[in-house]
């Protein structure tokens, strides 16, 4: 998984007004990388979330998925990870 800031001056990303535009997969170097719309189910400390219709990009060669700032706040804003409240842990 790769989080890349849209304000990165040089590499393979392609200038656009506000959105960040990937022309190569950061991992692999694979040219068909795509934006995709999904919904993206995570856990965290045993706790699931979903994160419904996300966009991102990801490549079909190696599986690498790039998320950019905006999708990282949508992430944040749906994870427990990020909650305001206390997460209880499991204990062994």
């Amino acid at each position: 998984m790769s989080i890349i800031s849209s304000s990165r001056p040089k590499g393979r990303f392609k200038k656009g007004s506000t959105q960040m535009k990937i022309a190569s997969c950061p991992n692999c170097g694979s040219r068909e990388i795509k934006k995709v719309r999904r919904n993206l189910t995570g856990n965290f400390h045993g706790e699931k979330y979903l994160v419904p219709a996300l966009e991102y990009y990801e490549c079909p060669n190696c599986g690498e998925k790039v998320y950019d700032r905006q999708a990282m706040k949508k992430i944040e804003s749906h994870s427990p990870a990020f909650s305001k409240k206390p997460v209880a842990r499991k204990t062994a």
